[in-house]
């Protein structure tokens, strides 16, 4: 029989395939009777939708599970009835024996393959049977996901390929995800419908390695990710397309033409290269060098020259010289950001890059991060205020700080605000640009023809 009257509280770390695999767990355990609740306190099951990239990510599971035990043994003994704790993602997938080892209270620990399994797990777990779930299945969990796809707002995520084949030395996705896998182009469009249907006007196509994906159409070829974006465009109701993790050797001549000739496809591409240095590159094993990645970028811009970047460096790897780093700064000053993630490197357990010699002490790497940081905030700060003066089309999708004042992105991914009325969120409004700030923009509603 299928249960009433539950509350589901997920908190999710980490990429945006998390939040899209949150969702899909959100929509899993509905046909479960779950509905979500934005606290814990009042949960009756609770879930931990880890990240493994970021430093200490074990240390801030068990700090965040801690918190939840409180919750967990007050309704329990209030209320009477079980209330599950679980630990999902990669996280889990790496260290699940560890977790359940070292927090008895915890129910469930699954893996991001696992999904699908959730409503056999949580009747077992119901039934004080301990799960632990890190399998990497035969089976697709896409296969076996429910076709309802929780989204909020008119911006929506849509995973069509997992894992990865690279091997990055300092990188767990393919420990945690496992190999590339995937979708087939009938089950993307088919969700892509769905989510139009359900509100959605901009998409964001997900993978760990999205670029690298290798689909099968519906004649049975292989669809790569460029016809597979020709094809979203095309469904009525779509106004946005963005994609995202991107490899820079897997960026293939269609692909760098479609940025020229899909106007749906907006002008902003997150394009990691981790290092400016051909030696720490080979030491990453990123399997290119500095100079590809330039060329990459100048083909874009060719393509379409109103084309902006982001990327993700790694500062203080092992091996890095000052020589080293300062081809990593030229290769920035080179390229000219939008906006960037850096991060100064922290050892994965189980990767290659985790034995290393020649680690750099943690005072050189922080200086050193924050000169590179310095950098690309002038990049930011420079880019933004340059979009003084424009008209943008801009999405907006929700409230914003002050009162009045709603928020939304424009093409370029930048937060925009504006004085509006409510009633415009969810809806694509052009603005004026009035300012631009470090880390957003402000501007004026210009006329309020929605969803262009």
């Amino acid at each position: 029989m299928t249960q009433t009257h539950k509350k589901l509280f997920i908190k999710t770390w980490g990429c945006q395939m998390n939040v899209y695999d949150s969702n899909r767990m959100t929509d899993i355990l509905s046909g479960l009777g779950y509905q979500t609740t934005d606290t814990p306190e009042d949960a009756d099951m609770m879930i931990l939708n880890t990240c493994h990239i970021r430093e200490k990510a074990t240390d801030k599971v068990f700090s965040e599970l801690g918190r939840l035990r409180e919750h967990k043994d007050k309704k329990e003994k209030e209320q009477g009835g079980k209330v599950l704790v679980a630990v999902a993602g990669c996280v889990a997938q790496a260290e699940g024996d560890f977790i359940l080892q070292r927090a008895p209270y915890v129910d469930m620990v699954f893996g991001p393959q696992t999904y699908h399994e959730l409503p056999e797990m949580v009747l077992k777990a119901d039934g004080a049977q301990r799960i632990i779930n890190t399998e990497f299945p035969d089976i697709s969990k896409f296969d076996h996901l429910p076709k309802e796809h929780t989204i909020e707002g008119a911006a929506a995520f849509l995973s069509i390929q997992e894992g990865c084949d690279k091997f990055c030395t300092f990188c767990v996705v393919p420990y945690t995800r496992g190999a590339e896998y995937s979708r087939s182009v009938k089950e993307i469009l088919d969700e892509a419908h769905r989510l139009v249907e359900a509100g959605a006007l901009e998409i964001t196509l997900l993978g760990q390695n999205v670029n690298a994906f290798h689909g099968t159409g519906p004649d049975g070829s292989t669809w790569g990710l460029a016809e597979l974006i020709r094809a979203v465009a095309e469904i009525d109701g779509v106004k946005r397309i963005r994609y995202t993790t991107s490899h820079p050797r897997d960026m293939d001549d269609d692909l760098i033409a479609a940025h020229g000739e899909i106007e749906k496809l907006m002008p902003f591409l997150h394009l990691p290269v981790q290092s400016g240095s051909d030696k720490i590159l080979k030491l990453m094993n990123r399997k290119h060098k500095a100079d590809l990645y330039r060329d990459v970028v100048a083909r874009l811009r060719k393509a379409r020259p109103d084309l902006a970047f982001s990327s993700d460096y790694i500062i203080g790897f092992p091996g890095e010289t000052e020589e080293d780093f300062e081809a990593t700064m030229q290769l920035a000053r080179d390229i000219g950001y939008a906006s960037c993630y850096s991060f100064k490197y922290s050892a994965r357990p189980g990767t290659p890059a985790a034995n290393m010699q020649g680690l750099v002490a943690d005072h050189i790497a922080s200086e050193r991060l924050t000169r590179f940081q310095s950098l690309i905030n002038e990049q930011q700060y420079a880019f933004n205020k340059n979009c003084a003066g424009l008209t943008m089309p801009i999405l907006f999708d929700k409230k914003g700080k002050k009162p009045g004042q709603i928020s939304g992105r424009s093409p370029y991914n930048q937060s925009v605000y504006a004085q509006a009325n409510e009633r415009l969120i969810g809806h694509i409004i052009y603005v004026k640009i009035s300012e631009g700030f470090e880390n957003s923009l402000t501007g004026d509603i210009m006329e309020e023809k929605t969803d262009l």
